[in-house]
């Protein structure tokens, strides 16, 4: 089993952490792992994306041209590489900044209005974690109590942010689970 999943967005999404998360849950769930960052040339509001590959043999490339699952958190990200997933992969798209679809009928999209759902928790910066469980939740690339695991051990020396996450997770879980 191997799957590879594409995070991409705007700098300052979250995305780079979004794929850390992952990368980590995967890794303490037995898997190997590879995390691949790539900016664009600026770091806020430039292009930024990732892509996680996570599995239980060795991996032979950590560059992957089409991969299984996208989590896309702006428009330009969703219309660059929605075409590459997979068949049967997910789509996750980021409703709120996203008013088109996938564009295809041939895997499973996801649409959730991230930061509607983190304004309501009380802060916004929570939406990539609304966003990541969400994706999980769906997905199921790992098991969704590592993932916790794996958000508390990435706030461990910022306590005060683990309950905001906490709730996060929860919040995104529901969103993808209905």
């Amino acid at each position: 089993m191997q799957s590879e999943v594409q995070f991409a967005g705007f700098g300052g999404q979250g995305i780079m952490l979004m794929g850390q998360i992952l990368a980590q849950a995967a890794m303490q769930q037995g898997f190997e792992v590879v995390w691949i960052p790539s900016y664009g040339p600026e770091m806020r509001g430039g292009t930024a994306y990732c892509t996680v590959v996570a599995a239980d043999r060795p991996i032979g490339s950590p560059v992957i041209r089409n991969p299984m699952h996208l989590v896309a958190m702006n428009r330009p990200s969703l219309e660059k590489f929605a075409p590459t997933v997979k068949p049967g992969g997910v789509i996750f798209i980021n409703q709120s900044l996203i008013s088109i679809g996938a564009g295809r009928d041939d895997v499973d999209v996801l649409s959730v209005p991230i930061i509607e759902i983190a304004k309501e928790m009380g802060n916004v910066k929570a939406a990539n974690i609304v966003a990541l469980a969400a994706f999980v939740a769906r997905s199921k690339v790992v098991d969704f109590e590592i993932l916790r695991e794996a958000v508390k051990g990435k706030f461990a020396k910022r306590e005060k942010l683990i309950p905001l996450n906490m709730k996060a997770l929860d919040e995104g879980r529901k969103a993808a689970l209905g």
